[in-house]
């Protein structure tokens, strides 16, 4: 007589069978992510600068959040978020700054998705007034809150994404970037339900010959608003140094006459909120 198969085994943020765990070889659970291309197809183009790769959402929507869940994104750019969500059969609310992005991503989303499974917001983030909008969003979908919350703001003013004074990439200083964040991240803890995740993808910048921890100072301010922090990853992809080509020298001699290092990585931080 075989033994008959153990029932799945579950934890409320995800779809993982833990009594099969050695079938998810392709669930990253060390903290160092090494990538050698960004993925493209499903809908994923490098269309758009400042975008995150894929392959971040593959790894946090899969690793918490369940098939129907809603993820949050509060800064959507490119859409990212919504085309993955769309494929890993996840629900999605995504809200954008620029009205002619807001509605580039919604080119991009099947009609039959769209605000059903998709919602794609037109606004600020950092406006008091995107909660309830968000909420008679979630309300529509069936749902008290948000199940997972992700977060890629600019890094400051490295890029520049608009010339609207509220676009986090114009704050005039660090300061202000980083108050202007910690809104945004209240207004995330605010929409996701107790007991779930949040992640953010920051990295750090240069200024006058300092470096400014951006990822440390980001991190502080989820923390400042509620959120604890779970894990800390480091995600590099070797591509984007090939793509540097002839130039790749000069920021390797500007490098050695600076005293400073060429950044090839950029955090990934988890997040979750107390129940």
């Amino acid at each position: 007589m075989t033994d008959s198969p153990k029932p799945p085994k579950h934890k409320p943020w995800s779809d993982i069978d833990l009594n099969r765990w050695r079938d998810y070889e392709e669930i990253k659970t060390d903290s160092l992510w090494l990538y050698s291309n960004r993925a493209s197809g499903d809908g994923h183009k490098l269309d758009y600068h400042g975008n995150f790769i894929p392959q971040i959402a593959t790894q946090i929507f899969s690793r918490y959040s369940r098939k129907n869940d809603i993820v949050l994104d509060l800064f959507l750019g490119s859409g990212t978020s919504a085309i993955e969500a769309a494929r890993l059969e996840r629900r999605c609310i995504g809200v954008e700054l620029k009205p002619e992005l807001a509605d580039y991503v919604r080119a991009k989303i099947d009609p039959e998705l769209l605000n059903r499974r998709i919602h794609v917001v037109q606004g600020n983030s950092a406006n008091p007034e995107i909660v309830p909008r968000v909420s008679g969003i979630l309300r529509q979908m069936q749902a008290d809150h948000a199940h997972l919350l992700m977060l890629h703001p600019p890094y400051a003013d490295i890029i520049k994404f608009s010339d609207r004074p509220e676009d986090l990439s114009n704050a005039p200083d660090a300061g202000s970037f980083l108050d202007g964040f910690e809104t945004v991240a209240r207004h995330g803890f605010e929409l996701l339900a107790p007991g779930r995740f949040a992640a953010l993808v920051i990295g750090d910048k240069y200024a006058n010959g300092e470096l400014l921890p951006l990822g440390f100072w980001c991190m502080e301010r989820m923390n400042r608003v509620g959120f604890k922090t779970k894990a800390i990853i480091v995600k590099n992809i070797e591509g984007n140094e090939k793509g540097k080509g002839r130039t790749a020298n000069l920021w390797r001699y500007r490098a050695l006459a600076g005293g400073y290092y060429i950044f090839k990585h950029e955090y990934v931080i988890v997040f979750f909120k107390p129940k």
